[in-house]
């Protein structure tokens, strides 16, 4: 790690400390990452040539360091939780209101070099750990996250399977409607012939009340 600020996002990219420990000037690359920084709470990295910055946006403040790529990800936001603690449990860190840029230079600024080089020779194991297990809680929301998506996913599927077998019931609906609808034209007809079938007796018992039973008297009284 060669260089780390604090920044009071309250005022733009106000850069109240910081220290480089490398000849390279990094002021330009470092005020337009400070400037895409969001002011909500984040974490995230930066990629600027073969550099990572990476930084934590919290409680009003931006703690950034950049890294080169072979360090990872792991020992720098370490070294940001670290400095987050430093730089809030400072006694100038609560009264900053009025502070011009690079106004906590001269108090934190040697708070930041001692902190950078402790981290570029021996790292505490301490805050690796830590830095670890924030990690693994990152992975297990992530993880938990997937597992509500496969559960949402399987309520989808069920809904599916629901809504499929909804469609069978209502071809199996169809279907025996029609049936039904079959079955009382036919027994319409039945119906019918029975009553034409009727009829016709009845007008036979009818003539033959008059005519006999073979219709003959009808026919001899013409004659």
């Amino acid at each position: 790690m060669s260089l780390a600020s604090v920044k009071d996002i309250t005022k733009g990219s106000t850069i109240l400390a910081e220290h480089q420990a490398g000849k390279r000037d990094f002021s330009q690359a470092t005020q337009t990452i400070l400037s895409k920084i969001p002011p909500n709470n984040s974490k995230l990295t930066y990629v600027w040539e073969q550099y990572l910055f990476h930084y934590i946006s919290e409680g009003g403040y931006t703690y950034l360091v950049m890294a080169d790529d072979a360090a990872g990800r792991r020992m720098p936001f370490a070294f940001l939780a670290d400095l987050q603690r430093k730089f809030t449990s400072a006694p100038s860190s609560s009264s900053i209101e009025d502070i011009p840029a690079y106004g906590l230079q001269g108090t934190f600024g040697p708070t930041i070099a001692t902190l950078m080089h402790t981290y570029n020779t021996a790292p505490p194991a301490d805050e690796l750990t830590r830095a670890q297990n924030e990690l693994n809680q990152v992975k297990d929301i992530m993880v938990q996250n997937v597992e509500q998506i496969l559960s949402r996913g399987e309520r989808i599927e069920l809904l599916v399977d629901k809504t499929d077998a909804m469609a069978g019931q209502a071809t199996a609906f169809r279907r025996g409607a029609r049936t039904v609808r079959r079955e009382m034209w036919w027994k319409n007809k039945k119906i019918l012939a029975l009553c034409v079938l009727v009829g016709l007796i009845f007008f036979w018992l009818l003539l033959a009340e008059f005519c006999g039973a073979g219709l003959n008297k009808c026919g001899s009284s013409k004659s």
